[in-house]
């Protein structure tokens, strides 16, 4: 090759857009069918024309505030936007900045990494059991949070270095779309900032633990006021929901492998079979290839926080669902208020994203850059980059059912013209909502083969009760619903409509078009006023309800508040301080 062509190739190869667009290319394939008209509708995930700022989307009602929030977010934003529009946009950028904040970690922790090597820890943060798996659960909230961390570490890196502290502050509020991401990226914000070496550590120790509260401050405030959630979690649950061995892996190789979700549905078909095994081979094989690269560099003490945070994060749910494992959860759940949060104990699997996007990058990470214009140099580029499109190819080969909308399971949906009927109907009156099949999951005609959740809390403008419980293989696990409980068996049993007024219920919505528990709710009904009915749904009007009074609202709307302020306030002194970079080089 003349000479004259090697800076040219050098200087594409440290292109900084290139991670960018690959990370969103990967995102499209992902979610390709999701990307057309319609809404998000599957399983936990439920996305809707429209939300509303009621005492559940704040993360007042009877329940725990597992949606805060994201819910309040979603009401705020659909008050401008198509709610579909909005999810769809937000899982997007969510994946798109899995890859490009893998990218872009790899690069400020392994400075000699070349663009190849940064292209394999995109590949190995995005196309993952973990993503395939929460994806088809419907957790796409809990995926901002994942996209969080990396850039978490960017960010921190930054604070010790003693550089601003903005970015940590937009990572952290992002993460808290939900508790469980908020929880996420404060622990590697914390683990990073707290590790030895850097600036003011005094002030980073102190400094973390602040924004992370900020950040959750909207569940910690709800959960506070409501009491939902704080009380005994149902022992039957640590065990519904405990990791899932995989074919041919075991928990704990299923774990290591970033898989092992609870719900056995809830995986790409590939997973479901002995290819599990060859799948997981693959991704450890080009995580293990960086593994003694790393070891080179454990004097960095980031590297060896991520690693041990990664051990502990795949170790400890392979010790949870273990029978002595179970009885300490058990136990746990007993005594202390809120570990129900710790329940799906998989999903903290995800603490073990950030090194092994750092290990993959560091196996085809020369010591030293090359020099571009030695002949040997270029023959290492040149391996290096060979190396990497293998590393690559084997990453989408061990999961090839990732790819659009992993394998066509997450198609939008259309909701029938009737779901609007009734929230037009419902709406500004009084009385709660209480919805017939009894149960949180439906099965529509037009929603798939999947069970999914009630869309009718998002939809409607009023409070919807619901139960909290869940069927799960095995059994069912009790939910915090109380009111929800008494009001869904009074209807079951065909109580008087003065027994359901009295539970402060002023209309009940029966869902046509799925299966499901009714009881003797026939003669509850028949007592009362049709206010809409069509094939779809049938809406009854309950006279003079005795309406429950609310939770105060004031501390939680001031926490969400803070939270967003968090968020868009520092967005807004990361543009400004980009703008005043900018002039400062123009000038």
């Amino acid at each position: 090759m003349s000479p004259r062509y090697r800076v040219p190739i050098m200087a594409w190869s440290r292109s900084r857009w290139t991670p960018p667009l690959y990370s969103l290319l990967l995102a499209v394939v992902i979610l390709g069918p999701l990307l057309g008209p319609g809404y998000l509708l599957l399983r936990d995930a439920v996305s809707t024309p429209r939300s509303y700022f009621t005492d559940s989307a704040l993360g007042i009602a009877d329940a725990a505030a597992r949606a805060v929030p994201q819910d309040a977010a979603i009401a705020a934003l659909t008050m401008v936007f198509d709610g579909g529009l909005v999810v769809k946009t937000i899982l997007l950028l969510a994946l798109w900045l899995t890859g490009w904040g893998a990218a872009v970690m790899a690069q400020k922790v392994l400075p000699t990494a070349p663009l190849p090597a940064l292209l394999v820890a995109s590949t190995v943060a995005v196309w993952n059991p973990y993503v395939a798996e929460r994806l088809l659960q419907g957790h796409w909230s809990l995926l901002v949070g994942y996209a969080a961390l990396p850039w978490t570490v960017v960010a921190a890196l930054a604070v010790r270095q003693s550089r601003s502290w903005w970015a940590l502050a937009v990572c952290l509020a992002a993460a808290g779309l939900t508790p469980t991401g908020a929880l996420l990226a404060a622990t590697i914000a914390l683990v990073v900032l707290a590790l030895p070496g850097g600036a003011r550590r005094g002030l980073r120790v102190v400094g973390a633990p602040g924004l992370a509260a900020v950040a959750s401050a909207p569940w910690l405030v709800a959960t506070a006021v409501s009491g939902g959630g704080v009380e005994q979690t149902d022992p039957a649950g640590w065990a519904a929901f405990a990791a899932r061995a995989e074919p041919g892996l075991g928990t704990l190789g299923s774990l290591a492998g970033l898989g092992g979700i609870w719900n056995s549905d809830a995986v790409p078909a590939t997973r479901t079979s002995i290819f599990a095994f060859a799948g997981t081979a693959l991704l450890l094989t080009v995580v293990a290839f960086g593994v003694r690269p790393l070891i080179r560099r454990r004097r960095n003490p980031v590297i060896l926080g991520l690693a041990v945070v990664a051990l502990l994060a795949i170790a400890a749910p392979a010790l949870a669902a273990t029978g002595p494992g179970l009885a300490v959860a058990r136990a746990l759940g007993e005594t202390v208020p809120g570990a129900g949060l710790l329940r799906d104990s998989q999903k903290w699997v995800a603490l073990a994203m950030p090194i092994y996007a750092l290990a993959a990058a560091a196996a085809f990470t020369p010591r030293r850059r090359p020099n571009p214009v030695q002949p040997t140099a270029l023959s290492a580029v040149q391996r290096t980059r060979f190396g990497s499109a293998v590393a690559i190819l084997a990453l989408l080969i061990a999961l090839p059912d990732l790819a659009w909308g992993v394998g066509n399971s997450m198609r939008p949906v259309a909701y029938p013209a009737s779901w609007q009927a009734v929230a037009d109907e419902v709406q500004g009156s009084a009385g709660d909502v209480a919805v017939l099949p009894a149960g949180m999951f439906r099965r529509f005609p037009y929603s798939g083969s999947a069970p999914v959740l009630d869309p009718a809390p998002r939809m409607l403008p009023l409070d919807v009760l619901q139960t909290g419980e869940l069927i799960v293989a095995g059994g069912t696990v009790r939910g915090e619903g109380a009111r929800a409980t008494e009001v869904q068996n009074a209807l079951l049993a065909g109580e008087s409509m003065n027994v359901i007024a009295q539970l402060g219920v002023g209309w009940v919505l029966v869902e046509n078009t799925t299966p499901g528990e009714l009881g003797e709710s026939s003669q509850t009904l028949n007592s009362l006023d049709i206010a809409y009915s069509d094939e779809q749904l049938t809406l009854y009007r309950v006279p003079d309800p005795v309406l429950t009074e609310s939770r105060p609202a004031a501390a939680v709307i001031a926490a969400h508040l803070a939270w967003a302020l968090l968020l868009l306030g520092g967005l807004a002194v990361g543009l400004l301080g980009r703008i005043r970079v900018l002039r400062t080089h123009q000038t």
